[in-house]
């Protein structure tokens, strides 16, 4: 049995799906489930159960009961499929059904689905526990398991780190100096205005991303000039009052940013987040230089202390006995909620017949979350997988590719 860490607890109780695409020719199931066979034995974990610990606390039990893999024939041609856009309106087909949160003790914590299709294309569609590893780990694990079936029976990969009671050991006298419990931890969060909302996809080009960086006026990631600009269009959009506050969670992943820095190839989950908030008036009319660097000093304050804090905060709840409750987040209106999936690797995983033309992260649930990706199908784009009230979509869509 393995306690789950404070940052596992942190995390969303979910399994997050996502969905690769490959034309024909492509690997064998066999070939694939060989390759599977041989990339989790290097991460156990995934072949075990999330259980209840003596405390009744969950946990992770690595008992190999392995990974949960299903078949599927489908009668159409790939090709028609993706001219279609079927493999988004019908993504839920792709992957396993996730399980209900009142059975997620006891069932496989990684499910993977191969869909087969007339022509030998293939959608590799798969669901996560998130208790079990975030995005890092699994685009680690992905690229792990394509190099398995390229290499076959000659594939040798160095073993990730394990060890999640390292990455939690709190100061000598814990001694937290944030508000944790009303940031990560919270109970039950107040809930957002409900709304209807449609799953957009906005692609940015390389060139829009250049001369939005030039507009931004000082050196910037590719993730903090597009939320500022998402940010000011999204705002914009939904009509807010000026004096209204609006504020952005950001999934920071915390393996470079802990004192001393934790390995890259720590298997789990590592990520907190930072709150950029700023008046509906200046997003508005901040220049982008000034909303990125609100985006950026908001990140750098996820630092060695505060991640130092947060251990404490769970060592000192821990000796009392409290049970911690992750927040559930804070999108939807007047707020956002945002994962940059641009560090990681899922655009490149290659099989042996090539990278995806198609990859489709989780649905959004949620009005106001966005997801950053690699394109697939054009070089150096972005897509932005995005939840936006029906009321807002119109309006979002006249300006979301204008810098005015």
């Amino acid at each position: 049995m393995v306690p789950l860490s404070l940052f596992d607890r942190a995390a969303f109780d979910i399994f997050i799906p996502i969905i690769l695409v490959y034309p024909a020719p492509t690997p064998s199931n066999e070939a694939l489930k060989e390759g599977l066979r041989r990339s989790v034995a290097l991460y156990p974990h995934l072949a075990g159960r999330l259980a209840v610990d003596y405390r009744g606390r969950r946990c992770l039990h690595i008992n190999n009961e392995g990974v949960l893999v299903v078949e599927a024939a489908v009668s159409a041609d790939l090709s028609n499929v993706l001219a279609n856009g079927s493999t988004v309106n019908n993504a839920e087909g792709l992957y396993p059904a996730r399980p209900p949160p009142e059975v997620h003790n006891g069932v496989a914590l990684l499910q993977i689905k191969l869909n087969r299709y007339k022509c030998g294309g293939l959608a590799i569609g798969l669901i996560c526990h998130h208790h079990a590893s975030d995005g890092h780990s699994m685009s680690t694990f992905l690229t792990t398991w394509a190099s398995a079936v390229r290499q076959g029976r000659n594939f040798i990969a160095p073993s990730p780190l394990h060890d999640r009671g390292i990455i939690a050991v709190p100061r000598s006298v814990p001694t937290p100096v944030f508000d944790h419990r009303s940031i990560e931890f919270k109970g039950e969060d107040p809930a957002a205005p409900m709304c209807k909302f449609e799953n957009i996809t906005v692609r940015f080009t390389a060139e829009f991303v250049a001369k939005l960086k030039a507009r931004v006026g000082t050196p910037c990631s590719t993730f903090q000039c597009l939320l500022a600009h998402l940010w000011k269009k999204t705002t914009a959009a939904r009509g807010l009052a000026p004096e209204e506050f609006t504020q952005v969670r950001v999934a920071v992943n915390c393996r470079g940013r802990a004192d001393p820095p934790m390995p890259m190839d720590f298997f789990g989950n590592l990520v907190l987040w930072a709150f950029p908030r700023l008046q509906v008036r200046d997003v508005l009319s901040w220049s982008y230089g000034a909303v990125v660097g609100a985006i950026r000093d908001a990140v750098a304050r996820i630092d060695g202390e505060y991640i130092r804090s947060f251990v404490d905060f769970g060592a000192v709840a821990d000796a009392r006995g409290e049970e911690l409750t992750a927040t559930a987040g804070t999108a939807g209106y007047p707020n956002l909620e945002v994962d940059s999936w641009l560090g990681f690797r899922f655009h490149q995983v290659d099989f042996g017949s090539g990278p995806p033309v198609a990859f489709q992260p989780p649905d959004l649930p949620v009005e106001g979350l966005m997801v950053f990706v690699h394109s697939c199908v054009a070089d150096g784009a972005i897509d932005v997988y995005m939840s936006v009230s029906d009321d807002h979509v119109t309006a979002f869509q006249q300006i979301c590719y204008s810098l005015d």
